[in-house]
């Protein structure tokens, strides 16, 4: 009985702190298109891509010479 007592909040509260380690963030490219993404894109990759997903959830792949700038949403 105490197990449930005390688990379901302490679950809750580790959902909550996990869900705020998210930083959103602004890819804009050479051409002026912008992707908000809900953390940091994973740095270039050895081919020469970044990686991330947008908001809506859609992966995207783009070459890191068409790659502006990367920074934290405001």
């Amino acid at each position: 009985m105490k197990f449930k007592t005390l688990g379901l909040p302490l679950v809750v509260a580790a959902l909550l702190s996990l869900a705020g380690c998210a930083t959103p963030t602004v890819v804009t490219l050479q051409n002026g298109t912008q992707y908000l993404t809900e953390d940091m894109p994973k740095t270039k990759t050895e081919d020469g891509f970044y990686e991330f997903r947008d908001i809506s959830g859609a992966k995207i792949r783009v070459r890191a010479d068409e790659v502006a700038t990367v920074r934290k949403e405001d």
